[in-house]
């Protein structure tokens, strides 16, 4: 089960999706920006992404789906930078999309089901559960000033987020309810990821992804648990109290599918609920194991970054190391670009005005146009920059437009400004000492040649596409049939369950174009970072 909000980027076409975890069921809650998202399930799972609405897949044991459904959900955006989602609509389209899968997968019994969503999407719930407001998407970011805050602590636990809490993770999502709603935060019996709820709406119990609290709420598993006393430091002394009563380990059996949900999914059998965790991370699982080196990147509306290492480095650079997070006695490294295929999107469809059926030509026009040549840089800091620059207050640009500028240019120099801002994460893993030896790309990104090949161009080293599948239903695949006994690790799960992938090649002759591209990137940034504080109403550098 995948429930998250990323849309996929392209020509618009849903990915298709494998997983393989027998009798498992996914649910995959997912969307685009900034319209509908949706819900996706699939008896052995196997969700499709892409697309304006959710599929439910189930993954045959050859790697096939052998039932999908989908129901869209709206994500309303209220205001600049808020984005916000009624969780009772995730639980309904589930519900819908549910029993669409598992009728097209010919009702078969289901035996485990694992649930991913995206990270950092809060709901806030009375002691029933019931929303007392909209859930904060991923994607808003209005708590910048209390990211900021997390910093000036020097909380020993934040060594292993890079120094600081990100504007999108709970921690300062809950900070700013407490200072700016305090009676909905007082109000409030738990203050939780969407993962959570949806585990307990599957089964009744409060219990959080190891994965999500080390991630996302400083939880130290080699130390004391949830940092009581940062905290309340930061003003929320009592928020562990509103966070799941018990962490669980990836891929670990949870409890078993409660009766009520058996009945509104439509589910038979007696599934075990598996824990999983973030869409985007879990897709380590997904590309045949987390491997020393293996870099998987998941590029839909954003690009997510992650890896696993065997020792710690702590750059400032990168989200992490989280320890324990994925796979216990390992250390989980994320990189991020908040905004990725939805500048393309914007570009396509909002500032060159292309239907969405027609962004195609769009594409085969712009690859038409020799790289950097145009004259033209664009900045992806549409929704500021996650890492390495950890900067909410940046802000997106196109430099160097004359009347001569064409759609086209315009579309190609977004493509390039998207791979220069995939570099810069990659260069920063290494220059920080994290090993990146294979790179394997997913999501949205495969239905658009151009931003495929200048990725591989910009990077200057071969990528890996993950071909005609959402890597985070597969992981769910591999986790049900780890954690419903069918293998006896996560490991062995994974090997079974490698996905096929298609090779793309840099161009040679194009990598000297693009090494001055992303020299001109780096200092248009560099020059631009005052002005965006000031227009973003953020930091003021003058």
């Amino acid at each position: 089960m995948e429930v998250h909000d990323h849309a996929r980027a392209g020509s618009g076409r849903a990915a298709g999706d494998h997983g393989r975890a027998r009798r498992a069921v996914d649910l995959q809650l997912e969307g685009s920006l900034p319209a509908e998202r949706g819900v996706e399930h699939g008896c052995l799972p196997r969700p499709r992404s892409g697309d304006r609405r959710r599929p439910r897949g189930g993954l045959r044991r050859a790697g096939g789906a052998a039932g999908v459904g989908r129901r869209g959900v709206s994500d309303p955006l209220p205001r600049p930078g808020w984005a916000e989602q009624d969780p009772d609509d995730w639980w309904r389209a589930s519900v819908s999309a549910a029993r669409q899968a598992l009728a097209a997968a010919g009702g078969p019994a289901v035996e485990a089901v694992a649930v991913a969503t995206t990270a950092s999407t809060v709901a806030v719930l009375d002691a029933h559960g019931r929303p007392l407001r909209p859930a904060l998407l991923w994607m808003d970011c209005r708590a910048g000033e209390e990211s900021e805050l997390t910093a000036r602590t020097g909380h020993p636990v934040l060594r292993y987020a890079g120094g600081s809490d990100a504007v999108e993770w709970l921690v300062p999502k809950a900070m700013w309810l407490a200072r700016h709603e305090p009676e909905t935060y007082r109000a409030a019996a738990r203050i939780v990821e969407a993962v959570d709820y949806m585990v307990w709406r599957l089964t009744g119990r409060w219990a959080g992804s190891r994965m999500n609290a080390v991630c996302k709420s400083n939880y130290d598993p080699r130390g004391a648990g949830f940092p009581h006393d940062l905290y309340e430091r930061l003003g929320v002394p009592d928020l562990a109290d509103k966070l799941p009563d018990e962490i669980v380990p990836v891929g670990d059996p949870i409890a078993p599918m409660a009766a009520g949900a058996r009945d509104e999914l439509g589910v038979t059998g007696a599934p075990t609920v598996v824990c999983g965790g973030i869409d985007a991370h879990l897709s380590l699982l997904a590309i045949g194991g987390a491997h020393e080196g293996h870099v998987s990147i998941v590029c839909g509306t954003s690009n997510a970054f992650v890896t696993e290492i065997a020792e710690p480095v702590f750059p400032p650079t990168v989200w992490g190391p989280y320890p324990d997070a994925l796979r216990t006695g390992r250390w989980l490294v994320e990189g991020g670009q908040v905004s990725a295929g939805s500048v393309l999107s914007w570009a396509g469809e909002r500032l060159i005005g292309r239907p969405r059926a027609e962004i195609g030509g769009l594409i085969a026009a712009a690859a038409q146009v020799p790289p950097v040549e145009h004259g033209l840089i664009v900045l992806d800091y549409f929704m500021g920059n996650r890492t390495p620059l950890r900067d909410p207050h940046l802000r997106g640009a196109v430099l160097g437009l004359t009347l001569a500028s064409t759609p086209e240019q315009v579309y190609r120099a977004a493509v390039e400004g998207v791979a220069y801002g995939t570099r810069q994460v990659i260069d920063s893993f290494t220059e920080g000492g994290v090993p990146v030896s294979e790179i394997f790309l997913s999501g949205g990104i495969q239905h658009n040649e151009l931003w495929l090949q200048t990725t591989a161009d910009v990077l200057g080293r071969p990528v890996h596409l993950v071909t005609g599948d959402n890597l985070t239903l597969r992981a769910c695949s591999v986790l049900a049939a780890a954690g419903s006994g069918r293998h006896a690790s996560l490991a062995e799960a994974a090997a079974e369950y490698a996905p096929k992938v298609r090779t793309v090649e840099p161009v040679a002759a194009h990598a000297q174009a693009y090494e001055t591209g992303y020299a001109d990137y780096l200092a248009a940034t560099a020059a631009t970072t005052g002005i965006s504080h000031r227009l973003s109403g953020g930091r003021d550098d003058r």
